[in-house]
């Protein structure tokens, strides 16, 4: 198979992937040992997909932890914004990437390397350079602050033909998820309100099990009816 090839399928497999998951909590890790019994409580609610924020210096190892108890769950990394980070990221075994904001030269370098990424974009120029780079997941950040779901509507109405598909984050909450859901470019919403670092600092992870449960009920019944899964 050719490298591109390689990269897009593995790019549509992620679209697709957290499409169904319709939910990505979003943590800040302090302590590499937290990350293990936080990892617990996500996926008791529910969580099929973490985004674990390169914010601290026990990200990627607490990544690593996460990736190697729970292989089955996607585990990305986020804040990924410089080169070092993506093979950092890779290393640590990240099922993929996202970052805030849009670089070319950190999209191509992810598909070299064959880690998903997903860019920022809070712009119609923004989507045009991701679009030129193959990209069809889009990561727009932040959500709220950009207009909130009549602005994501507003911006990406001109490239509707595209199917292209968004995870929208900053400023989501349970209040404000469903609208996101309901819209038929989002393919996500994600968040830290299930497991805020004060929360995972705290250790109070029968909170954090029932935020995320909370929000995966609500995620479901934002689903099409006839895609709604028969366990909840």
């Amino acid at each position: 198979m050719l490298e591109a090839d390689r990269t897009a399928n593995a790019h549509h497999a992620l679209r697709i992937a957290i499409a169904d998951a319709r939910i990505m909590a979003v943590v800040s890790i302090d302590h590499e040992p937290d990350a293990v019994p936080l990892l617990n409580a996500l996926v008791a609610g529910g969580v099929r997909v973490i985004e674990v924020a390169l914010r601290t210096p026990a990200a990627l190892s607490a990544l690593a932890a996460m990736k190697q108890l729970a292989p089955e769950i996607l585990v990305g990394a986020g804040t990924v914004i410089t080169l070092r980070q993506a093979d950092a990221a890779k290393a640590a075994g990240a099922s993929f990437a996202l970052a805030p904001g849009f670089d070319a030269e950190t999209v191509r370098y992810c598909a070299e390397i064959d880690l998903p990424f997903v860019p920022g974009i809070a712009t119609a120029t923004d989507i045009q350079h991701a679009v030129g780079l193959g990209c069809t997941l889009l990561k727009v950040f932040p959500a709220e602050a950009l207009g909130g779901v009549t602005g994501l509507r507003t911006l990406s109405a001109p490239f509707a033909h595209l199917q292209l598909r968004y995870v929208a984050l900053g400023g989501i909450h349970a209040t404000n998820l469903p609208g996101y859901l309901a819209e038929e470019c989002v393919a996500a919403v994600g968040g830290s309100w299930m497991a805020p670092p004060d929360l995972i600092r705290q250790r109070a992870w029968n909170e954090i099990q029932t935020r995320t449960a909370a929000a995966v009920a609500l995620a479901e019944i934002s689903r099409p009816v006839g895609e709604r899964r028969a366990s909840l």
